[in-house]
């Protein structure tokens, strides 16, 4: 499934502002001001309403998203986003936190936990996340350009959830947040963790 695809029978969580074609056939994506993806832990709140565009994911499969970090403000982010329901997800990405860009996960399974490392080598790249499902786990990994692979993340999902995965992004701070991604595809998990 590529990009073009995703679109055509993907359904968005959330609808954003404007999704539209390029001519070079990337995908922009405006997303609506104070929308995230985030369950209680530490903030009190809940917020349910992040851009996600999912079709659904097998129970051995990976999915890759590719998108420009050129977005620089508060909380910005894209990425990859798995999803069971309201309160069992994954999202993997991008986020720019206290001025600089992190590479991290956010998973929820009643309530969120978030992870980062900082990556602002990576300002003005096409960023590449990849989650691959197979038996109990999401594997995450992340990479600019052609770098090796960096492990994001291993999260437990049961194996029988009826989970959808695509890209997302959200802009819990701001307004005009515009991403524009280049590539989605889906292949076969990952062989070994290591």
């Amino acid at each position: 499934m590529n990009l073009q695809e995703l679109v055509r029978d993907g359904e968005w969580t959330t609808e954003p502002v404007r999704a539209e074609w390029t001519a070079g056939g990337e995908l922009l994506v405006e997303a609506r001001e104070e929308s995230d993806a985030w369950r209680t832990t530490s903030y009190g709140f809940v917020h349910d309403d992040a851009h996600a565009l999912l079709a659904p994911l097998g129970a051995r499969e990976a999915i890759e998203v590719t998108f420009v970090l050129d977005y620089d403000q508060q909380f910005d982010q894209a990425g990859v986003m798995i999803r069971v329901d309201e309160s069992t997800w994954i999202k993997a990405g991008v986020e720019v936190s206290d001025g600089s860009p992190q590479v991290g996960a956010v998973v929820t399974r009643g309530v969120s936990d978030w992870s980062v490392a900082p990556v602002p080598e990576w300002v003005g790249r096409e960023i590449t996340i990849r989650a691959s499902r197979d038996g109990d786990a999401i594997t995450v990994r992340a990479r600019a350009g052609d770098e090796p692979w960096r492990l994001v993340r291993v999260a437990p999902l049961s194996p029988t959830a009826d989970a959808r995965a695509g890209l997302f992004c959200c802009a819990p701070t701001r307004a005009g947040l515009v991403v524009r991604f280049v590539g989605h595809r889906r292949s076969e998990p990952d062989a070994a963790l290591h």
